[in-house]
């Protein structure tokens, strides 16, 4: 949903003349090919950001161009690249740099910091952000904060800091709560304590899994491995075969939009959104909009009606 969002904001804005909404817009879709592993896209998406940004030295937008090559990384398996990518945001010399847009790094610097085994360089990031959370209470920020903390706590703190985060309501973030389980389950099996690890990895390979986050997934699936678990094979989900803006009119319509609705939340034709779901039927193995909603959310095909 959010890659589609980003590409139809990029639309919008080019065909509005606004060349720097549409580069914003690019670095949206970037970090949404970086989550899902690809690469290649979210390089080709963060140059085209920073061309425009850089000449006119529009610092948010280097921020979040900055911001998705360090969550490319790490979706590598780069993470001491991430950390120098994620740490140029917070440096004021840097032309990345960004007062309030840094706070949306925290997640990943702290990440990065704990997988390349540099604990000490985000530790007074993390700190700094701390106080910019006093003044600028923004909820991301401070669900961000609960991960940072565990991550870069030292042994006899971090159990009671992963445990706080989990307790904390993350409906809101399920990609950030699955990245709390896995580092959790990482640091109770690296204790010897296997058994107490594998509930925490099972649930976060199976919502990275469905979040499409594949980078993650295979995270979950290596360390719940080595805790002895024999994994099941995740079969890939219904959406993974729909287009961005098919999967954002598939939601629309599962929502009880009508195709008229739908086209004037997109700036679209009806007929244009008539056209995308016939299409998107098909490949759900559905007849119908009455069976979108199951479809999108389990996977599954109820009963076929007349469309």
């Amino acid at each position: 949903m959010a890659a589609a969002a980003a590409e139809e904001a990029e639309r919008l804005a080019r065909e509005t003349e606004q060349p720097l909404i549409a580069a914003v817009a690019q670095t949206g879709q970037a970090i949404a090919a970086a989550l899902r592993g690809d690469t290649p896209r979210a390089e080709v998406l963060i140059a085209a950001a920073e061309a425009v940004g850089a000449p006119i030295g529009a610092a948010a937008l280097l921020c979040a161009a900055q911001h998705a090559r360090g969550i490319a990384a790490l979706a590598d398996g780069r993470p001491a690249a991430a950390l120098e990518h994620l740490c140029r945001v917070h440096d004021p010399s840097d032309p990345a740099h960004h007062y309030s847009s840094r706070s949306f790094t925290a997640a990943d610097l702290a990440e990065a910091a704990s997988r390349s085994g540099q604990h000490q360089v985000a530790r007074p990031i993390v700190a700094e952000l701390e106080g910019l959370a006093t003044r600028l209470p923004v909820p991301g920020l401070l669900a961000s904060l609960l991960y940072a903390r565990a991550l870069l706590a030292d042994d006899e703190h971090a159990e009671s800091l992963f445990d706080a985060a989990l307790t904390e309501d993350m409906r809101r973030w399920p990609f950030l709560r699955a990245r709390i389980q896995l580092a959790y389950g990482e640091w109770l099996r690296r204790r010897r304590r296997p058994a107490d690890s594998r509930a925490f990895l099972r649930s976060a390979r199976e919502a990275f899994h469905a979040l499409g986050t594949s980078p993650w997934s295979a995270l979950a699936s290596q360390e719940l491995r080595a805790s002895g678990e024999t994994l099941r094979v995740l079969t890939p989900d219904v959406r993974d075969q729909l287009t961005p803006q098919e999967l954002q009119i598939a939601q629309m319509a599962a929502e009880g939009l009508s195709n008229k609705e739908i086209g004037q939340r997109l700036y679209l034709s009806h007929r244009t959104i008539s056209s995308h779901l016939h299409r998107v039927f098909p490949k759900l193995a559905i007849t119908s909009r009455s069976q979108l909603d199951a479809a999108l959310r389990n996977g599954t095909v109820a009963d076929a009606t007349d469309p």
